[in-house]
């Protein structure tokens, strides 16, 4: 099965907004570090959670929006998505890493974007719910190393209303 892509928008109450969103979303709850949304998406309801990194590092002049979302589309059976949007394009053929204590996963990228494989997001949550923090590494397709830093307070609580408004 092929994952959608994100192409995160700003919108009034939301951290970011999957695209294809036919509606504004709705705040489920902040959760300290964390935030949890509703919205519709091709007609059937989606729930997400995202975050923001805590810290950025590389040696870039300018990037764009960076967020970490975790998706349900139970309509399509796809549940707990981990993708990342890094603010840049990634370099071509590259992978992104993400350490949780003494974790690490590797993540495939499509131009802006990183996914978890297919089979992959279920170890990868897990590891997020008993985590503390998230570092993420990803290389530019200029080939700037970055490394954000995510704080996963709250992560599972959002993990559990996210699962509660969706019925999965």
């Amino acid at each position: 099965m092929i994952r959608r892509l994100f192409a995160p928008a700003l919108a009034a109450l939301a951290l970011i907004v999957p695209a294809a969103a036919q509606a504004a979303p709705e705040l489920i709850g902040l959760f300290d570090d964390w935030e949890a949304y509703t919205a519709e998406e091709s007609g059937a309801k989606i729930c997400y959670m995202g975050s923001e990194p805590k810290k950025m590092e590389g040696k870039y002049s300018a990037r764009g929006r960076v967020v970490m979302l975790v998706t349900h589309r139970p309509r399509d059976k796809e549940n707990g998505v981990v993708s990342v949007t890094t603010g840049y394009t990634y370099k071509e053929g590259s992978q992104v890493t993400v350490a949780i204590g003494d974790n690490t996963f590797t993540l495939f990228t499509t131009d802006g974007h990183a996914f978890a494989e297919e089979g992959k997001d279920k170890a990868l949550v897990d590891a997020m719910i008993r985590g503390v923090e998230m570092v993420v590494k990803g290389t530019s397709n200029r080939g700037t190393l970055t490394t954000d830093t995510y704080s996963l307070k709250g992560f599972t609580a959002a993990w559990k209303a996210i699962g509660k408004a969706c019925g999965v």
